[in-house]
């Protein structure tokens, strides 16, 4: 095993450990605030199309994000996962309790709904394990979100979201890992593009 791949190991098991040892009340209360700073930016504002996700139980909930997308008469999707392929579909939702099927690797996903083209998507919020100053993430070790944000097709502002306990200073960086655009937290906003802010 490499050295990059036993330090990934270990950086994800610490941060398991962080995440659990937050309480229900906490997260709620982060989840709300990383929210609202998502919601307040130009990059929101200037999207039509927004792709969220659907938290597993220790993940910021970013409920409030599709629901003040819905408010601004936006497109909300989130991934359908093809697991034979290791591919995200994205998907469009109407709501956030129907429509919605739970896959056999526990994944909440839309049991039916119009695909939307990757390149239609203005915004995706990004969930992970950890965050660092410079804009990496590390994740559950799938490569799902890589894959789809080093798509040629994908055009839009890719915004991870998290809790400030997630953030570390450094992550190692592996070639095939892309370096988000911004990050919300419960503290605030970071910008790691200066074309962040821009549209197409």
């Amino acid at each position: 095993m490499s050295e990059t791949n036993q330090s990934k190991i270990l950086i994800r098991k610490r941060l398991r450990e962080t995440l659990a040892g937050m309480t229900e009340p906490q997260r709620h209360g982060k989840s709300v605030a990383a929210c609202a700073y998502i919601t307040a930016s130009p990059e929101f504002r200037n999207a039509s199309v927004v792709m969220v996700y659907l938290p597993l139980p220790l993940e910021v909930d970013v409920s409030g994000i599709a629901l003040r997308a819905w408010q601004a008469g936006k497109t909300v999707c989130v991934s359908k996962v093809s697991w034979d392929q290791r591919r995200m579909l994205p998907t469009e939702i109407k709501s956030l309790t129907s429509g919605l099927t739970t896959s056999q690797h526990g994944v909440r996903e839309p049991a039916s709904g119009n695909p939307i083209p990757v390149d239609m998507i203005d915004m995706v919020i990004v969930p992970g394990l950890g965050f660092s100053e410079k804009g990496h993430r590390i994740g559950r070790g799938m490569g799902f979100y890589d894959r789809f944000l080093g798509q040629s097709e994908f055009l839009g502002v890719s915004c991870g979201v998290a809790f400030a306990e997630q953030m570390v200073a450094e992550l190692p960086a592996l070639d095939h890992d892309i370096p988000l655009a911004m990050l919300a937290t419960d503290q605030g906003i970071r910008r790691f593009r200066t074309n962040a802010i821009e549209t197409r």
